[in-house]
């Protein structure tokens, strides 16, 4: 299918209502583009430690919106210009220019398969649902991940670091809580080394959908992985639907910032003895998050590195 595609220049004073007015209109999704700078809690939400560098915010909002090729367009695009005039009455929304083009469907999730195939962690086979397991690899450890909406397909080197920790800790039937679950392949493989439970918490919904997928894929049950939306730093319902004190593993591969508020918290999660494996800290952090776990009470047990990564474990005594 062919579609036309908008691309309306306004303000960032105005970008949230301007969106909104298309909404009201029928347009079910806008892209909005501009410098306005993250907040902290933006930060806190993406899987990156390191920014890329964004020009200084220059006032300007970019809102893309398409319709499909037999709309008609430009009785749709009047109705739309003549409420930006009426706007303009009481908000900056700036020069308002429309430009248009043509664009086609794309398959987003299936044009991955061309990038992501089957691929070795040391020994460990990470296979994607429309690849098979070749004959020689049968036998092998093997756990199917599908790159989707949730962060986790075992490529990066903070999943890495954080497959390999768990491989040496988890101990039979242990009790693993992993923070920032994304995909589920930690707590998945988690139970693939002997653990007999996992819980993962996410602040993303995705997390849930992507999670269930891939314990499908893997033949893990719900009775075995129970996945939770919600923030485990500070919302109470979260802390005690997941637990207190009956883990034996904590897994968090998320951001340093991040990780420095969650460890004092955790800890309330651990048995004693219990081991913390933390992962997404850039290099120039290490020392912040090495702080942090030892104010947390934790005895340090190793700190590995890959590449610009760094992963930090300790244990609560």
């Amino acid at each position: 299918m062919k579609w036309n595609r908008f691309r309306l220049k306004t303000t960032t004073e105005a970008e949230d209502i301007v969106s909104s007015m298309l909404a009201d209109f029928g347009v079910e999704g806008v892209q909005i583009e501009d410098r306005v700078p993250l907040t902290k809690e933006d930060k806190e939400q993406m899987f990156v430690d390191i920014l890329p560098d964004v020009p200084e915010d220059d006032g300007c909002a970019y809102l893309t919106f398409y319709l499909e090729e037999d709309e008609s367009a430009s009785e749709f695009l009047s109705k739309v210009k003549a409420e930006l005039e009426r706007m303009r009455t009481y908000l900056n929304v700036g020069e308002c220019s429309i430009e248009s083009s043509e664009t086609e469907d794309v398959d987003w999730v299936n044009n991955w398969k061309q990038y992501f195939h089957q691929f070795y962690i040391d020994d460990i086979l990470v296979v994607p649902s429309w690849e098979k397991v070749k004959e020689e690899d049968k036998g092998k450890l093997v756990i199917h991940i599908d790159p989707g909406t949730a962060f986790g397909t075992g490529m990066h080197e903070t999943t890495q670091l954080c497959i390999r920790a768990l491989r040496k800790y988890v101990k039979e039937g242990c009790r693993v809580l992993d923070v920032g679950c994304g995909s589920g392949i930690l707590g998945m493989l988690a139970l693939k080394f002997g653990a007999a439970y996992a819980v993962g918490t996410d602040l993303d919904s995705c997390a849930v959908t992507a999670t269930h997928e891939n314990m499908a894929e893997n033949g893990i049950s719900k009775e075995q992985y129970e996945v939770m939306i919600g923030n485990i730093i500070d919302d109470e319902r979260i802390q005690e639907a997941a637990g207190y004190d009956c883990y034996d593993i904590v897994a968090a591969n998320i951001l340093a910032d991040v990780l420095v508020p969650l460890t004092p918290v955790v800890t309330g999660q651990m048995k004693h003895g219990a081991v913390y494996i933390t992962s997404g800290i850039i290099d120039d952090k290490e020392e912040t998050v090495v702080e942090a776990v030892k104010a947390a009470g934790l005895e340090i047990l190793e700190v590995n590195h890959q590449g610009e990564w760094v992963s930090v474990v300790a244990r609560k005594n």
